[in-house]
């Protein structure tokens, strides 16, 4: 079975290329126009990494059998063109994850936020109890060589179901492909806004996937939107389990902290359950889950001195991870850092919507690249515009990384919490390094 790649450095994509090329009989090649670490490095290493980059319609030849289409790639995409005319079948990501599991028992975890930690719990507990499971997350995960695994031998299959755009052809989200057994959603608060210009428009691509689940629906009950979700798929007649959690509150004593995590806990719990896991072998593994990588992971810890990475970009994630570390250090001073970088968070129009995101900090660092918003062709925005949109007193915005690390430099980490948080790298700055730096300078 051959199979081609177009965009195969996608995080995703290129996690599914290793695992596509590590079944038997499967031939795996790829394209892409740049490709960066890590996953040029892993490509390398796998044997996937194309020997030139660009895009090659040549290499499109009749003897392939599939082609899976990234959402780097573009419609017009020269390989693409070439693929169908010639005919061949096309996959997008999603698509083919189905494809290669819809005989298995489907676990999909969705929502605006938790969607990575509530399936590494997931995967955590079924590796530590020994059932195999095919899976996708969105995070290298401690004991987990890749982020995608599919095999002819698992009976499940977890996923983390993600509301984003299937492909360049496929305008719909992608975890409206997977028809999950048993699903999770974990809350709803508004992202995406270059795909869902309105929130009501966001909340409909969630109220289609609740129409996709076949068995258990499984809900934060403290979600308003998610709560009108789980009515109208009651009132509709659909034949499903509809399950609501809250947070974990028993005695267990936990790797992980704050109240988001200790819901991921109880919504992961749910849905082991729901395949036949009991409740005390699950909570006995949960115990021994430390995080997925850049989930409020922790940097380093020198004396009273301790520093976290995470993923946070959206309101939703910002505000819960402030909050967390906040909670779990309520006496040391508290100095959180973020970056602006997806395309939502730099949009004029999105961003009120991180007012009184980081009012916990005692400290508030917000950075942004204006070259990074006229790349992604948007309007401008101010230093003002972002001070007056997160809407309190201590936060300082910055718009060169330069100024940003030599202010970061000048504090005193005397009895402080530091809190990195972006989905990039502030513009080049290797945070782990950078984070254990402060405690000796």
């Amino acid at each position: 079975m051959r199979i081609h790649f177009i965009a195969i450095g996608g995080a995703a994509m290129h996690n599914l290329a290793m695992a596509v090329a590590s079944k038997q009989g499967y031939h795996v090649t790829g394209s892409d126009d740049e490709i960066f670490d890590p996953a040029l490095t892993h490509l390398r290493n796998a044997g996937l990494l194309p020997d030139q980059m660009g895009w090659h319609p040549e290499r499109i030849t009749p003897d392939i059998d599939a082609i899976i289409l990234g959402m780097h790639a573009r419609e017009d995409n020269p390989e693409l063109v070439r693929a169908r005319e010639l005919g061949i079948k096309i996959y997008s990501f999603p698509e083919y994850l189905y494809e290669q599991t819809k005989d298995k028992v489907r676990i999909v975890i969705g929502g605006s936020h938790g969607k990575t930690t509530t399936t590494s719990m997931i995967l955590h507990v079924l590796k530590h109890l020994g059932i195999e499971a095919d899976y996708m997350v969105g995070a290298q995960i401690e004991g987990f060589e890749r982020m995608v695994r599919l095999s002819d031998t698992a009976k499940y299959a977890v996923f983390e179901g993600d509301e984003y755009l299937t492909s360049p052809l496929d305008r719909r989200s992608k975890f409206l492909w997977y028809h999950p057994h048993v699903a999770i959603l974990t809350g709803i608060a508004w992202d995406h806004i270059n795909v869902f210009p309105t929130f009501p428009q966001y909340v409909d691509t969630f109220r289609q996937f609740v129409k996709t689940i076949e068995q258990t629906f499984i809900y934060y009950a403290g979600d308003e939107n998610l709560q009108v979700l789980a009515k109208e798929a009651q009132q509709s007649g659909q034949a499903l389990q509809i399950l609501p959690y809250r947070e974990y509150t028993g005695d267990v004593e936990m790797q992980v902290f704050g109240r988001h995590n200790m819901q991921n806990i109880q919504a992961a719990c749910l849905a082991c359950q729901a395949i036949g896991i009991q409740a005390e072998d699950f909570y006995r593994e949960i115990a021994t889950f430390t995080g997925a990588s850049n989930r409020l992971e922790k940097i380093c810890e020198y004396g009273n001195y301790v520093a976290y990475k995470d993923f946070a970009h959206s309101p939703s994630k910002l505000r819960a991870t402030v909050n967390a570390v906040r909670e779990r250090y309520p006496n040391k001073r508290l100095v959180a850092c973020m970056e602006l970088h997806t395309f939502s968070s730099l949009m004029a129009d999105f961003l009120p919507q991180y007012k009184d995101c980081m009012q916990e900090a005692d400290v508030a660092y917000v950075y942004f690249n204006p070259k990074v918003i006229e790349h992604k062709r948007l309007s401008p925005i101010t230093k003002e515009d972002v001070k007056n949109a997160f809407g309190t007193n201590n936060v300082v915005v910055f718009t060169e990384s330069e100024a940003l690390q030599t202010e970061l430099k000048k504090q005193n980490y005397d009895n402080t919490a530091l809190l990195m948080m972006s989905s990039g790298t502030f513009d080049g700055i290797q945070i782990n390094e950078f984070a254990r730096s402060l405690a000796n300078k």
